[in-house]
């Protein structure tokens, strides 16, 4: 009976372990796709500035100066990309369907950093011929039923001031390039479009909206806060990868301890197997334990006996499960 509790002791810290180990695995896994959805199509920090009143007193936060303050933000060593971006919410028109869209005016060489961007798994049409038209997500290719070389209509409600009050912006870019990022938000509602031809269309001459950093470490991201606020300037303001999906990484962070906390209840109901086997061993050891009293040997050696082995059980189901 011993000799079959100890396999089943056996068995049983195997399993646990190799539970754990297997289900914090995929758990890790997980999150290292999530991160690299997220940061394969966005920045890993978004710099803008504080509103300020202009000469006709209304509220201003473009960025003047946005060439100046990239070429700041990229001399810092911790700091791979620094891109001016021009962004806006346009709705986009073809074939009689319409949906809303999000436009990033962007330069190509910026783009090209983006790699859910401009080399997913799934796309149409070469990302070279970017600055001849736009690019757009699959969702909005599929939501317009259009196609590469079709040229879709770009809407937007704050266009040419008139005497008789602002016109709509309405303009044609052909597609050039279709991508499919893998994130629903991205390859429903993102278009890109040339940088210049961003400000032109948006008004934004001269100006850019805010700048894209990335860096060489995005996972440590808040010790660069404050060298990346000093080289944007006192009115610069910083949204983070990680405040931006605060909550699906909260979500995980909390996942990821609970099964840590369930897995962990299988392992110690594992090594309890143990500590029963023992308890079972003592009892039909119990004249020889006798025996070996009598020839002199402490109670603490012959503890250690028996720790040993239910030790060694453990230690040999910890490795078979590792392995």
């Amino acid at each position: 009976g011993v000799s079959v509790m100890t396999w089943i002791s056996l068995i049983g810290i195997t399993l646990a372990v190799f539970a754990l180990i297997a289900t914090l695995a995929v758990r890790s896994g997980f999150r290292s796709e999530l991160v690299d959805t997220i940061l394969g199509a966005n920045a890993h920090i978004t710099v803008y500035q504080l509103p300020i009143a202009n000469e006709a007193g209304k509220l201003d936060r473009k960025i003047y100066d946005y060439q100046d303050m990239a070429d700041r933000l990229r001399a810092l060593p911790s700091v791979s990309r620094a891109a001016p971006l021009v962004k806006g919410q346009v709705m986009a028109s073809f074939g009689g369907k319409n949906t809303g869209v999000q436009v990033f005016g962007l330069s190509q060489e910026d783009l090209n950093t983006l790699p859910r961007i401009v080399a997913p798994e799934n796309f149409q049409g070469r990302i070279e011929d970017f600055d001849r038209g736009i690019a757009i997500g699959s969702g909005v290719a599929q939501l317009l039923n259009a196609r590469l070389g079709d040229s879709i209509k770009l809407i937007s409600p704050d266009g040419v001031k008139t005497a008789f009050g602002t016109s709509p912006r309405v303009k044609s870019y052909p597609i050039t390039y279709i991508f499919t990022a893998g994130r629903y938000d991205i390859d429903k509602t993102r278009l890109y479009m040339p940088f210049s031809e961003a400000q032109a269309y948006f008004n934004m001459e001269a100006a850019a909206d805010e700048i894209e950093v990335m860096v060489t470490n995005p996972e440590q991201i808040e010790g660069l806060t404050p060298d990346l606020l000093h080289a944007a300037g006192p009115r610069a303001q910083l949204w983070s990868w990680k405040e931006a999906s605060g909550n699906f990484l909260r979500a995980l962070q909390i996942e990821d301890n609970v099964m840590f906390i369930i897995m962990s209840i299988l392992v110690l109901i594992a090594a309890m197997n143990i500590i029963s086997g023992l308890v079972m061993l003592v009892k039909n050891k119990g004249r020889d334990i006798g025996i070996l009293r009598t020839m002199g040997l402490s109670e603490g050696a012959i503890m250690r006996i028996f720790f040993i082995c239910g030790a060694g059980t453990g230690l040999i189901g910890t490795v078979f499960g590792v392995v």
